[in-house]
């Protein structure tokens, strides 16, 4: 693959989905505690997507399309010097469940999905997917190093929800 095929498919431009020598690997499980609600965690996850995402988030979040429990958004992640833009669909189960499925990025499938259970006073969220590449042992190679970078994008993201629900529900 010459550098501007490379370039292309790390920025989610170009996806490779052959559909030989395919390979699952699971994703997660990354799981916190939130000293909040369920409804108040659910209501920050769907928020940006469900309603109107706020400037904060434009530099990471687009979504193209709204509908009533389900949206196709793009989502950019920085890796290294290259924005990585992602689209997918993401479908709300309130106040349980969020799902993502990946239609166009660096590998041809990635399914995810944040399920939050009531844990005492607060919220036990639970992070797990699959991400499926093609070409045998060249694409588990591939599909190893975007699971990093994906489970570390995920990771920031729990993070800042956490630390954002539990201000939220410390001021109720």
């Amino acid at each position: 693959m010459g550098l501007g095929a490379y370039v292309l498919v790390v920025r989610g431009l170009l996806t490779l989905d052959l559909g030989v020598g395919r390979s699952m690997r699971p994703l997660g499980p990354l799981s916190c505690r939130i000293a909040a609600p369920r409804e108040v965690v659910f209501e920050l996850i769907s928020a940006p997507y469900l309603g109107r995402t706020t400037r904060a988030l434009q530099a990471k979040l687009r979504v193209l399309e709204r509908g009533a429990d389900m949206v196709l958004a793009e989502h950019y992640t920085r890796v290294g010097r290259l924005v990585t833009t992602t689209l997918e669909t993401v479908r709300f189960e309130p106040p349980t469940t969020v799902h993502f499925r990946l239609v166009r990025g660096p590998v041809p499938l990635v399914v995810e999905r944040f399920e939050l259970r009531e844990d005492g006073v607060g919220t036990r969220l639970t992070y797990t997917g699959e991400l499926v590449t093609d070409l045998w042992g060249a694409g588990r190679w591939w599909g190893a190093r975007v699971a990093v970078r994906w489970e570390a994008a995920v990771q920031s993201s729990l993070d800042s929800l956490q630390a954002e629900a539990e201000r939220r529900a410390g001021s109720l």
